[in-house]
Parts: C-alpha cells; structure tokens; sequence
C-alpha cells in the first residue's frame, strides 16, 4: 500500500475526470458500494476456488462474529446492490460506473498494489452482443483520451453453461499427463477448476498451456454466434482486435465474451484493464431473476503508470504573483482570490524581491508571473511574463485571466 503525493496526484485527477466525462456521454451513472462487505458475498461471487477468494482476500471476523471483508473487486458487490434496490425495476439497461479503492494480498510487482484503485462499469439488464461492443468501444475511448496509445484489445468466449462443461472436460484430460510439469498453483488447479490454468502467468507454464485445447472448438451454436457478433460489431466501428482462445480471466463469473487491453509499457504483467460478461451472477448471489451483463475495471494504478510521462505538467501552476513590497502583498491576495474564482490556479511568492520571486517561479513550474508594484496597483495594469519563454507584457487586471488561461503566442523576451 501506498501515498500518492503531488504531483501524481495530479494525473490521477486528470485520469478520473475523462472517465467521468466519457461515462457522462454513454449515460453511466455513479454507484458507491461499501468497502466492507460480508464475505460470503465474495466467495459465492467470485468463486470459492479463485486465487483471490482462496488467497488474496483480506477478511476478518467482526465483533459479532460474522465474517467481513475488503472488497477485492466492485462487480459482485454491484449486483448485490442491483438486487437489494431492484433496481430492475428502472427502464432500460442499467449502466453504472464506480471508482474507488480495492484491496487483494497480492504478490507485489510492478503497478499491483495491495490497496489498488479500480475504474470500472457494468451494464446489467441486456444479453445482446451490440451491448458487449458498447461497453468495449467506451473502454477504448476511455484510454485514448486519457492519452494512451499502443495498446492492444484482446478478446475471446469462454461459453456458457451449456457448452463449457464439455470444454472442462477435454481441459481436465489434456492436463492429465502434463499437470506434473506445471507450477505448483496450476498443478492445484488442474484438480479444482481446470479453467484456472488458462489464467496462469508463468512464463515457463506458457508452452504446455498453448498445446492445450481451445474454448473456441466447444462453443455451442449460440455463444458461438454471439461472439461471431461481437466482433462483426467491433469490426464496423474500427476497432482492432486479437482473439486469444485460452484468455479466460480469474474470475468464475464470467460467461462468453471475456476481454483483456495490454500495454507494453506495463513490463510482463502488462494488463491495463480486463472484463467481460457475467450472465449468471445474479443466480449465484441468489437471484430468482437473471440480471445478465457486462463489465469491466481498469487498474488505474497500472492506467496512472502509462500515462504519467505523458501527462506530466498537463495539470499545475498557472500563475505566481510575485508582490513588491506589503502593500503590494495585500493588493496580490484580493487579485489571486479573484483570479482562483475565474479558474486560474495561483500562488503568491514571499514580499520580496523580484529575483527570488521569479526563481520561486521557475521552481514551481508557474507558466506565468504576475509583477505586481506600486506602479502597476495605481495604473490598474500588470506585468505579466511568461516564464518558458521570457516574454512580458502589460495586462489589465480584468484580462489577466483570459491572458494566462489562453495566451497568444509565444512573446519574444524583452528588456
């Protein structure tokens, strides 16, 4: 676990306000779940034999007894609470978003930590593959306007309840002579849940696990339709894909289309985000009802790292006023409260002098400096300079904010 200090910070907001921004325009809306929730939730959820109910999981025992635990993941507890508020009841699919904090006793590498934020949505309510397409398109659209370029969309079906088990049956006795080989978690899996297997990421499992067979020769009529669909959409609408018949994802939720969008600037563990459908969640959570759907969660921990190089001081400092002397110091606080109202982030330097004034500048990154003196206090007007540049020009108080906010052109230094 870890702070997260000024300037990150900074990019972290970036990251969260276009989710945000591109939630609004596909009409998601915003669901807060507990941290805490019962465990029982988890392990009916995600799946009893899954390494995060099996080993990742923070959970402990409550006052009362009952057992309670750090939400490892934000899905099951949103069904939970479409279930608990009905929100079925409501018109049409239901999309909600969430962001916020996570937490899984995970191996530490590189952008996994054991408190991680997810950014995340599902659309509950509909079994269609246009749906599906939806969901992965906005993903997609998420990533390029936080800036991200290079990445890859994985994507594949991992069937249904009707052809899977036919799958698992032919995964259970291709493992048969090769489980000895595997790591010591795949050689556990392959006598719980086979499925599991596929999800290894050990490189030296990789070879034996890509001889083993693939869900795409077992899909029945339907799921194979639906996938064929999928991409029929995402095809029209331009956006590439790589089909990987063994990316099953480490949940037991999911049902046909499972997609995963790697980056290599990630290292090995190169996953930004993974999702997919969940079509009998809400039976497993002890819904009556089906309430099918689709979702993902992005680690924006891992989204943060990738971006970060590129983003960094797309967000800081727009103007320093540098006072001279303390009538001038008193005149800067009223001009920075009026400016900070138009939306210009400003600090004021020390009284002082100008040298160290526009060194404090320089130090801060401020892309502008405000000389503010007895002078420029009786004329109304300002000296304004931009600091990359070393351009100066005088501004009228009721223009400085239109002139740090949307400067013209560079200006040539002046003496």
């Amino acid at each position: 676990m870890r702070d997260i200090l000024p300037p990150a910070s900074a990019v972290w907001n970036r990251v969260e306000a276009v989710a945000r921004e591109v939630f609004r325009v596909y009409h998601y809306q915003e669901i807060r779940t507990p941290i805490l929730e019962e465990t029982a939730l988890f392990a009916r959820g995600v799946g009893e034999e899954t390494d995060i109910v099996g080993k990742e999981m923070y959970t402990f025992e409550d006052r009362d007894g009952s057992s309670l635990t750090l939400r490892p993941e934000a899905t099951a507890s949103v069904i939970r609470a479409y279930l608990e508020h009905r929100l079925d009841q409501r018109p049409g699919v239901q999309k909600l978003y969430y962001i916020g904090p996570m937490f899984r006793r995970e191996r530490p590498q590189k952008g996994r930590y054991r408190q991680f934020f997810q950014i995340g949505a599902e659309a509950i309510g509909s079994e269609s593959p246009a749906v599906d397409a939806e969901v992965i398109e906005m993903v997609v659209e998420i990533l390029t306007r936080c800036g991200l370029d290079g990445f890859g969309l994985l994507l594949n079906s991992v069937g249904c309840p009707a052809c899977r088990p036919a799958f698992v049956a032919a995964l259970r006795h291709g493992l048969a002579g090769v489980s000895a080989n595997l790591c010591a978690d795949c050689r556990r899996r392959a006598e719980t849940n086979p499925l599991r297997v596929l999800d290894c990421k050990v490189p030296e499992d990789q070879p034996i696990i890509e001889r083993l067979p693939s869900i795409l020769e077992h899909l029945c009529a339907a799921c194979r339709a639906h996938f064929d669909t999928v991409k029929g959409h995402l095809a029209e609408r331009g956006i590439p894909f790589e089909v990987r018949p063994r990316l099953v994802r480490g949940l037991d939720y999911y049902t046909r289309t499972t997609f995963e969008i790697v980056h290599g600037a990630l290292g090995a563990q190169n996953s930004v985000l993974g999702g997919g459908r969940y079509d009998g969640l809400a039976e497993a959570l002890g819904s009556k009802a089906p309430a099918p759907g689709i979702g993902f969660s992005i680690g924006e921990d891992r989204l943060v790292m990738a971006v970060e190089e590129r983003a960094a001081g797309a967000a800081g400092l727009d103007l320093l006023i540098a006072p001279l002397g303390e009538a001038a110091f008193r005149h800067a606080a009223a001009l920075a409260r009026q400016l900070r109202r138009a939306g210009v982030a400003v600090e004021i330097a020390p009284e002082g002098r100008l040298k160290r004034s526009l060194e404090l500048a320089n130090k801060l990154g401020a892309r502008h400096a405000l000389i503010v003196g007895d002078n420029e206090i009786s004329a109304g007007a300002y000296a304004l300079k931009d600091m990359s540049s070393g351009g100066q020009r005088t501004v009228a108080r009721e223009a400085i904010a239109a002139a740090v906010l949307n400067p013209p052109p560079a200006l040539a230094e002046t003496n």
